[in-house]
């Protein structure tokens, strides 16, 4: 099954990407190759320009606090379990801590590094990081890969606590909406959102085998899903075909 995640607001959008960075930067620093450490770099500085947004870190630690007060007052609540409670609202408050101890934007710190700086000015351009415009990082590339590695994880550390704060939250909001099969006639679907309830994110889970591409677009009243297919042209174009998915919306 293939899943596809549509966000309502940038600050949800804002938090999907750096997500997908986060796990890709994961995967590279696993890998012993040079070249994988290579893009874990340049994975990093993605972070680090996405993470310049001035209210950024602003936004996660106000969404952790309000997300710590919803569930405090599931206190007492006789369907809840208090040591599950408990648990989740202890994770908040050390991401809060950790993000909140920590100065500036994320990779604040990294910025201080001239050397890392002058690897992060020249991956912006088409084969800026050849040997001859930056020796030391050629043969930084040189190194055993359990030395590069150690260093790619002494760098991502500045950032870590911005990840765990956002994939904690993006877990919570995940969890936070109950999947409903529904059926698109003729390649098209279209339901209208309750008054009175704000939705931050679409979850759509499709079934490979069907070929199709869920086209989505939506807003605070209704949510509208054009279902695609890539024809022999490498193009997408719409399908008349009925298709049933899972649709979950998250608040």
């Amino acid at each position: 099954m293939i899943l596809y995640e549509y966000p309502f607001n940038e600050r949800i959008r804002t938090f999907l990407r750096l997500e997908h960075l986060f796990l890709n930067l994961g995967t590279l620093m696993a890998r012993t190759d040079a070249l994988d450490h290579h893009y874990a770099l340049t994975t990093m500085f993605e972070v680090m320009d996405v993470g310049a947004r001035a209210d950024l870190k602003a936004d996660v630690l106000k969404d952790l606090d309000r997300q710590k007060q919803v569930l405090n007052g599931y206190r007492g609540n006789p369907a809840i379990a208090e040591s599950m409670l408990d648990h989740v609202i202890g994770q908040l408050e050390r991401c809060f801590t950790n993000l909140n101890s920590q100065p500036g934007k994320a990779g604040q710190s990294l910025t201080e590094n001239d050397w890392l700086m002058g690897i992060r000015s020249r991956v912006g351009i088409p084969g800026g990081t050849c040997e001859f415009d930056l020796p030391a990082y050629y043969a930084w590339q040189y190194k055993p890969a359990a030395s590069r590695q150690q260093d790619l994880q002494a760098w991502a550390a500045t950032l870590a606590p911005l990840a765990e704060a956002i994939q904690l939250l993006l877990k919570l909001l995940r969890d936070s909406g109950s999947p409903q099969k529904v059926a698109a006639n003729g390649g098209q679907y279209q339901q209208n959102l309750p008054a009175g309830r704000t939705f931050q994110l679409l979850r759509l889970v499709i079934d490979p085998e069907l070929g199709l591409i869920p086209e989505i677009s939506g807003n605070r009243l209704m949510v509208s899903i054009r279902l695609m297919q890539q024809g022999e042209d490498n193009r997408n174009h719409s399908t008349q075909s009925d298709a049933a998915f899972e649709l979950t919306l998250c608040a």
